[in-house]
């Protein structure tokens, strides 16, 4: 059986959402939320994540799970708000307990994170399969833009994370701590051998002047035209240039606010005694 999927672009970060369902009145998984939030004043609203909400209402639909493809940079999860008004259990691969050790160090958090992943309801592992209603999805390991990254093939469609983009945007940056450009090639390709009718689902995309916003493409097309990794890219070939264009690059604007709450799976750190919660700027660390 072949999902619907309805997508939810947050401009301000460039993200695609995705509740993805068996019918009206069935059973969904939400992939990628997106909690608004403002690095001027660090306050969060919840728009983007109600749209999600109204539509799963609306549908009659119960949610199954609330999926993270990775650890996200670029904008700040809302997992754990939707979880409080939905219900259904947070995911993420199992690799993600790699990311939290990491950035623990990164932001000196207290010494009472965990870094096992038990923030998030389930770990996946590789290969793991699990029902949403009638639907079966599929975990697969995609490391590369960070360690920790994973797609969800559900039916005909993969939803890719961060991967790879449309075709004419191209590919992750492998220049945060754990990315490897040799190991994203290998993840694409893996991706790219499924069969070429099966659609991709970007989280993201930059679209070029002119071009609209898309977020659905196919194997098909990713390999006749992907300007990063199309049929007769070799994998030196992509490194060398995923290796001088990452270096060209900036840091996410959200980076440093967005790690340190989707390391907690959308929660935020612990509030302090006033009752406030606050988020780390470490200075000259990245």
């Amino acid at each position: 059986m072949n999902p619907t999927v309805k997508h939810f672009f947050d401009k301000a970060t460039w993200t695609l959402t995705y509740v993805v369902y068996d019918e009206a009145g069935g059973t969904a998984a939400i992939i990628d939320s997106v909690l608004d939030y403002d690095p001027k004043s660090g306050r969060t609203k919840t728009t983007s994540a109600d749209q999600v909400i109204e539509f799963v209402r609306a549908e009659r639909l119960t949610v199954a799970w609330i999926l993270e493809t990775h650890a996200h940079a670029d904008h700040l999860s809302a997992a754990k708000y939707l979880r409080a008004h939905l219900g259904g259990k947070t995911g993420i691969g199992n690799r993600i307990a790699t990311v939290q050790r990491v950035f623990k160090q990164v932001f000196n958090l207290e010494a009472s994170f965990p870094t096992d992943g038990q923030q998030f309801d389930h770990l996946f592992t590789e290969g793991e399969r699990f029902p949403i209603g009638k639907l079966t999805g599929e975990v697969l390991f995609v490391p590369g833009h960070t360690p920790a990254c994973a797609a969800y093939a559900i039916g005909d469609s993969l939803f890719v994370g961060d991967t790879m983009f449309m075709p004419d945007v191209g590919t992750a940056r492998c220049d945060f701590p754990g990315g490897d450009a040799r190991t994203l090639y290998k993840s694409m390709r893996k991706l790219l051998d499924f069969p070429a009718s099966t659609r991709i689902f970007v989280c993201h995309d930059y679209p070029p002047p002119g071009r609209e916003v898309q977020w659905e493409t196919s194997v098909a097309a990713q390999r006749e035209s992907n300007i990063h990794v199309h049929d007769g890219v070799s994998e030196e070939a992509f490194v060398a240039m995923r290796s001088a264009r990452d270096a060209t690059l900036e840091m996410p604007v959200l980076i440093l606010p967005a790690i340190q709450i989707n390391i907690r799976a959308g929660d935020f750190p612990p509030a302090e005694d006033n009752g406030v919660s606050y988020l780390k700027i470490p200075l000259n660390a990245l």
